[in-house]
């Protein structure tokens, strides 16, 4: 089984000085942060302020070659948690058939924002995410950083929505 999610926040662990996005359950208020490396967030976070660049950036020009040789990029999931690592798939629907793609989750929202297309988690990983030591699924008044009340918008739709 999958859960929807979508992209609730993009900031800074102040702990680690590292990117989290936090992914949230469609159907409920649990979220999952994922710690990423600092040019993936910047991918994913110019892909939400709809920065335009001058030259396709690596997930732009991916998506352009999905699409060019007659893919459509269907969905992400993020497919398993591994000694506090996570795995993803992109979906690709080809010439009639799906093909999965293994991928970070990282590079798989961002290319997921840029396909617009849905994001997956399984449950399976949302559970084993509850006993990981780095990464925990949290309810939504639960998350906060230095013990400051932290408001999510319903959806990212601007600069002022997320902190970087």
């Amino acid at each position: 089984m999958e859960k929807e999610v979508k992209i609730r926040g993009l900031l800074i662990d102040p702990t680690t000085n590292s990117p989290v996005v936090l992914l949230k359950d469609v159907s409920s208020e649990m979220m999952l942060p994922i710690w990423v490396g600092p040019y993936e967030a910047n991918s994913i976070a110019s892909e939400i302020e709809k920065l335009a660049s001058h030259r396709p950036m690596t997930h732009d020009l991916l998506r352009n070659v999905i699409r060019q040789m007659g893919g459509e990029i269907s969905r992400v999931v993020v497919t398993d948690l591994r000694d506090s690592t996570f795995f993803a798939v992109i979906e690709i629907v080809a010439n009639g058939e799906t093909v999965l793609i293994d991928s970070r989750p990282s590079d798989a929202i961002a290319l997921a924002l840029r396909a617009d297309c849905p994001i997956f988690v399984k449950e399976s990983v949302l559970e084993s995410s509850r006993v990981d030591g780095i990464s925990q699924v949290v309810d939504e008044d639960e998350f906060d950083f230095d013990d400051e009340e932290v408001e999510w918008p319903e959806e990212i739709d601007d600069v002022s929505d997320f902190k970087m």
